[in-house]
């Protein structure tokens, strides 16, 4: 089964989501899960029945090796 950007976030089945462990607990989280059919979806860990963005492997790589070189640091303020 492929899932789509926009599904209910809660309703992916066997989706286990998981947050940095460099979350304090204020609430501003995004939250990941590996999906069965390949890929990864995002969700805002404050609105869990919200929708939920979905990547390709491909997509998620180039971003985290964006993000290790620094390349969104700008958006931190």
């Amino acid at each position: 089964m492929q899932t789509s950007n926009g599904v209910v976030a809660s309703e992916i089945p066997g989706a286990v989501w998981v947050k940095s462990s460099s979350s304090v607990g204020n609430g501003n989280c995004v939250e990941v899960a590996a999906l069965p059919g390949g890929g990864v979806a995002m969700r805002n860990s404050r609105f869990p029945d919200g929708p939920a963005l979905v990547f390709t492997t491909a997509e998620i790589e180039a971003f985290i090796e964006g993000a290790k070189h620094a390349e969104f640091d700008h958006l931190a303020g």
